[in-house]
């Protein structure tokens, strides 16, 4: 990790999300994308909301993110997921969700 002892929390967090994408991807194939099975274990072991999902959620998610059909999330693809994910996080501690 290239983590700096001056870092800001955000650069913290960006770090995070980066490194996070990394850890799971290239277990299965490309070391660049997330496999459906990659995504599945990220979601479980990161988001306290994967260990909610069912095999048929983490098949809608998987295809909502994979916006070239190629059966895998490249990282521009997680970090819409991130961003969807910061949305709903705002919303909900604005007093917004619905």
């Amino acid at each position: 990790m290239w983590m700096s002892a001056m870092e800001t929390p955000l650069e913290k967090a960006l770090a995070t999300l980066v490194c996070t994408f990394h850890k799971y991807s290239g277990k299965e194939g490309d070391k660049m994308t997330l496999s459906k099975g990659e995504l599945k274990e990220l979601v479980k072991n990161e988001l306290g909301l994967g260990e909610k999902m069912k095999e048929g959620s983490i098949e809608k998610l998987m295809k909502s993110l994979d916006r070239n059909s190629d059966q895998e999330i490249d990282f521009k693809e997680y970090s819409v997921f991130l961003t969807t994910l910061c949305i709903a996080y705002n919303d909900f501690f604005r007093g917004e969700s619905k």
